[in-house]
């Protein structure tokens, strides 16, 4: 693998089509199906079946969250409905249990990509005893120790710095793991993201940056937030090549991400990536009617026209091996019943013990806790 020149660190030796601060985002697969560039040969029709399947899987695991939301069995959830090529995209771009990854609150599709079982997501949501945050975390902000997927957290960009940190040991340390790191397009809009960036930058860490731009943080739009015309290229300020991808389009994802991937692994410092997608659902059930607050049901629609799995499903169609309609209805089906059970699973655990929220944090238990314990312990006794 080449390395960069010191004297024009974002002037990269790529070979073509994958070059960095393109005008537009680069893009395999155009909205219908149809390949706009050679398919790399690994692209067959039982890989593309199978992101196919982990696509539908994460979007019906979403609506199904949703539905368990309405019913009042969790407090939170925000959906990634619309980003699914870009979050099951990353997941093939790194080496998962190898590489680490300090996600964003939105990443959950990321998470089953990655392999996270569906029922740690779901008892995590319910905060029941199989929690493996014993639901001391809040709602949808999970993490993976097995995967090196770091705990969610909802302060945005706060991920960034110490991703920077973590790719800095690694290569202090002389691994060849690299580092993910996802946020928001929002996230840019933090101090915390330009003191990453700059750090990991200044330091030629092996970091991966990857912007999942979904044009709303919140209910504040792209053009509010910054004059950049785009977010990649800020990747110009801190010495680091960025990328520009079509994020609804797999093929795109997998190509940019994964060369991104490899060429921060090779030693080369770190990259950005800018993922351009759109989150078709609200921001979370904070905010339950973002087409009368903020934004249009045009926009929305002409987003839907862009849908990512329906390019996949166009591109097996063009490929001569088309999902039927009977294949999505059983495949919906299946998902539906795979999380109804992980739910009952969840749910028999039973709700965590009120005491576990003194524990896991000191050998010995120093008084002021001890002292809340006790009120605690006479609240609960007085409400029997």
């Amino acid at each position: 693998m080449m390395t960069a020149s010191p004297s024009s660190p974002t002037t990269l030796p790529l070979a073509s089509p994958i070059e960095p601060f393109s005008p537009e985002p680069l893009r395999w697969v155009a909205e219908d199906g149809r390949p706009v560039r050679d398919l790399p040969a690994r692209y067959t029709p039982e890989l593309l079946r199978e992101l196919h399947r982990e696509m539908v899987r994460a979007r019906e695991f979403d609506r199904k969250l949703v539905t368990l939301l309405r019913q009042g069995r969790t407090t939170f959830y925000a959906q990634s409905s619309g980003m699914e090529a870009t979050q099951v995209g990353l997941a093939r771009s790194i080496r998962v249990g190898h590489d680490w990854v300090w996600p964003y609150y939105r990443d959950h599709t990321l998470g089953l990509a990655m392999g996270v079982p569906m029922i740690d997501l779901i008892s995590q949501c319910l905060g029941t005893n199989s929690d493996l945050c014993k639901g001391r975390q809040m709602p949808h902000h999970f993490g993976s120790a097995s995967k090196n997927f770091v705990s969610i957290s909802s302060s945005i960009a706060s991920q960034v710095p110490p991703a920077a940190g973590n790719a800095m040991a690694q290569k202090y340390l002389g691994t060849d793991e690299i580092t993910l790191c996802t946020f928001g397009d929002g996230a840019t809009s933090e101090g915390d993201w330009h003191a990453g960036l700059n750090m990991a930058g200044a330091a030629k860490a092996p970091a991966l940056f990857v912007c999942e731009n979904n044009q709303w943080a919140i209910s504040t739009n792209l053009a509010a937030q910054t004059a950049s015309p785009n977010i990649h290229i800020k990747a110009k300020a801190y010495g680091m090549p960025g990328f520009y991808v079509d994020g609804n389009d797999i093929v795109a994802v997998m190509e940019v991400c994964g060369y991104a991937a490899e060429w921060v692994r090779a030693g080369n410092g770190p990259a950005l990536v800018e993922c351009l997608t759109y989150r078709v659902g609200s921001h979370s059930n904070a905010d339950a009617d973002a087409e009368k607050n903020y934004r249009t049901r045009d926009e929305v629609n002409s987003w839907l026209a862009r849908d990512p799995i329906a390019r996949v499903e166009g591109l097996l169609a063009h490929l001569g091996h088309p999902v039927d309609a009977e294949e999505r209805a059983d495949l919906i089906s299946a998902v539906h019943r795979a999380v109804d059970a992980d739910v009952l699973k969840a749910e028999a655990t039973g709700q965590p013990d009120w005491r576990i929220m003194f524990e896991d944090v000191y050998a010995d238990t120093p008084p002021h806790l001890r002292e809340q314990a006790a009120f605690v312990r006479a609240e609960m006794e007085g409400q029997k």
